[in-house]
């Protein structure tokens, strides 16, 4: 059964061209390929642990691009702690905002006048994380006298996958961060349909799990992955879920790897083994349910974007499918993590974005 849900179906552009409004004016703005001339837009991504700021040019070309990471800060604590993920927010939009535009002007000679329209993130994500980041869009919107767009964050990770490309719809899609994990028919820039996704775990969620019961340290899917590289992908058998369709689980996996570590009670485990072992089986099980979309779907575009694309042996799985005739794209690693230039680049392809200027923020997918 095809599953739809806000992320594929709360906004459905029907008419040719995107028409936004100025907030002040009220005059009408064309915004997206069809508008016949150069969008500058500015966009900010504050829904976790990065506060950024960006400006792209027609959805594909990168004129600035900042972010201050907070990795460190919660590194002591093992986790993101959302208190203080907002209150550094706060620290850093004015100044990110400040380098954005000063980038701007001295690659491309742009000016606060000369862009399009503001966009930032409403959601999922931390709720005072987000309040930040789309604040400071809206207020930037008024202040210029621009349209204001809001963005759906899982959205704004597939369109990372235009940047710097030529890629166009339709194509077979796989949304992998610590949250979501989703297999994704995208038939148009603003026609999307989940075809699958997680019954518990995402797979991000899982490498952090897996991670902290073998004592990495935070962030751990970084970390369990490099270590994968020095072990043995087939020492240890885990278990593969069999889910029906397109979805996936990954809590018996994680289960697995907990008895696996139980098991040397106390001895020096093999944790390079473990992690490969881990690394092998999450990444085998994705290029399955990928593979059996693209085929039952007839498609041969595929991408892989989120947080966890960046993951090496994921990406030479699903890369590798390029010797079986598909064409395969996935963000540069900078663009896999949180940015704001994927959300400037959804708000320019009219994908799933919200115009209204008091939209409120939301923590997960309704």
């Amino acid at each position: 059964m095809i599953l739809l849900s806000l992320f594929s179906c709360l906004y459905y552009n029907i008419t040719m061209k995107n028409i936004k409004n100025k907030l002040f004016s009220k005059e009408p703005v064309t915004i997206g390929p069809e508008s016949g001339y150069d969008n500058y837009i500015m966009a900010i991504e504050s829904s976790c642990d990065e506060t950024a700021c960006s400006i792209v040019k027609n959805g594909r070309e990168v004129i600035a691009n900042v972010v201050a990471s907070q990795i460190k800060t919660h590194a002591q604590f093992g986790g993101v702690i959302p208190e203080i993920a907002a209150r550094e927010h706060l620290d850093s939009i004015n100044i990110i905002i400040e380098e954005a535009f000063k980038q701007a002007k001295e690659n491309a000679g742009i000016t606060p006048n000369d862009i399009t329209a503001f966009a930032g993130t409403v959601g999922p994500g931390l709720v005072g994380c987000l309040l930040v980041g789309l604040n400071a869009a809206k207020t930037l919107a008024l202040t210029y006298d621009k349209p204001f767009i809001g963005v759906n964050h899982l959205n704004a990770h597939l369109c990372g996958n235009y940047l710097d490309t030529d890629l166009k719809p339709p194509f077979m899609a796989l949304l992998v961060s610590g949250g979501h994990t989703q297999i994704i028919d995208v038939k148009s820039y603003s026609e999307q349909t989940i075809l699958g996704e997680t019954i518990d775990d995402a797979v991000g969620e899982a490498y952090d799990k897996v991670a902290r019961l073998i004592g990495l340290p935070y962030p751990g899917g970084p970390k369990l992955d490099k270590l994968a590289q020095e072990g043995n992908p087939f020492a240890f058998k885990l278990p593969e879920s069999r889910v029906d369709g397109y979805n996936f689980s990954f809590s018996g996996l994680k289960t697995a790897v907990l008895r696996l570590v139980k098991s040397f009670d106390g001895k020096e485990m093999p944790v390079a083994d473990i992690c490969a072992s881990f690394q092998e089986t999450v990444s085998s099980t994705l290029l399955h349910k990928l593979k059996k979309a693209l085929q039952e779907n007839n498609y041969k575009q595929v991408v892989i974007a989120g947080g966890v694309a960046a993951n090496s042996e994921i990406r030479k799985k699903i890369f590798a499918l390029e010797n079986e005739g598909y064409k395969v794209f996935a963000p540069p690693m900078k663009y896999c993590t949180d940015n704001a230039a994927m959300v400037a680049s959804c708000a320019y392809f009219n994908t799933n974005t919200f115009d209204d200027v008091n939209v409120e923020v939301f923590s997960r997918v309704k």
